[in-house]
């Protein structure tokens, strides 16, 4: 499996941390909260906070217009930003959307457009507009590129930052629908190697607004993107304290283990979310499947 990673495909996670410590005196400076975190904070007035979380699709898009399911992509992006925004405790309120391209085929964008739509609606949220942009002297012939904002608003005593994690708290899983729309660089490598026609390779990135919701005095809340299972929850697990997983406590779905048979275990568990797609920090497990414990570390 040497060379089966995904900074030998061409992505770096460390990089991208690097990235964030290098910018956050500068972003900090501005006044602005939660740098680093799903979402960022921006208080409205003494009970509120805007809560807003930017992302984009990545090279799934690559995979899915040779399919014809850029649809599923669209769902992809109000998806991610709105669990994003979740994360935070808010109430999801409106979207914008970027598309660049280097000349725009109405149809395609029509098609991400309508399936950020259908989430959108699905999860009450506005689609405001956005911006469509044709560039052929920055995107090459074929390339497609899909971005978003989501902006949500929640009460100062809602919020939910991760500061009330302690040792023994449960975490709780709940099931993606298989890759979502991170790794994608590694999965077209391996795609080259072996093909997949499974629906879970190219699902959508699932919608966790109800799962989300009921979880009233939930200790923290984590999206499984990009970084795996245990990269972001420590992104909101404080110092000394770590997440512990049980990785035999959950059934994989199938992409994943035909992801396995190219790709070394750690590296697995470091790029893709392997069937838990969002996570919950909660003194005890009421809803959801428990995957591990808060511990000392």
């Amino acid at each position: 499996m040497e060379g089966r990673t995904y900074a030998a495909a061409g992505v770096s996670l460390a990089t991208a941390d690097a990235v964030v410590d290098r910018l956050r005196a500068a972003v900090e400076s501005t006044g602005g909260q939660g740098f680093g975190a799903f979402a960022g904070l921006y208080p409205l007035d003494e009970r509120r906070l805007l809560a807003a979380s930017t992302d984009g699709v990545g090279t799934k898009l690559v995979v899915a217009r040779a399919q014809g399911a850029l649809r599923a992509c669209g769902a992809d992006l109000a998806a991610h930003c709105i669990n994003d925004v979740l994360t935070t405790g808010a109430d999801p309120l409106f979207l914008l959307d970027y598309v660049a391209t280097n000349r725009i085929e109405l149809e395609e964008v029509a098609e991400l457009v309508e399936g950020a739509a259908e989430v959108c609606r699905e999860a009450g949220v506005a689609l405001l507009g956005g911006e469509t942009a044709e560039l052929p002297g920055i995107y090459r012939d074929g390339e497609l590129d899909f971005a978003g904002t989501c902006v949500g608003l929640v009460d100062r005593d809602r919020l939910v930052d991760g500061s009330r994690i302690e040792e023994g708290d449960a975490i709780v899983g709940f099931a993606s629908a298989g890759v979502h729309a991170n790794g994608f660089t590694l999965v077209r490598r391996i795609l080259e190697l072996e093909d997949y026609d499974g629906e879970d390779l190219l699902a959508p990135t699932r919608l966790y607004l109800d799962e989300v919701r009921p979880l009233h005095g939930a200790h923290g809340l984590a999206h499984v993107t990009g970084g795996g299972i245990e990269g972001n929850l420590s992104r909101i697990v404080p110092g000394g304290l770590r997440a512990e997983i049980d990785w035999d406590s959950w059934e994989r779905p199938p992409v994943f283990q035909w992801l396995a048979r190219h790709v070394e275990e750690d590296e697995l568990r470091r790029v893709f979310n392997l069937g838990i797609g969002y996570c919950a920090v909660v003194s005890e497990p009421a809803s959801g499947r428990l995957i591990g414990r808060i511990v000392r570390g």
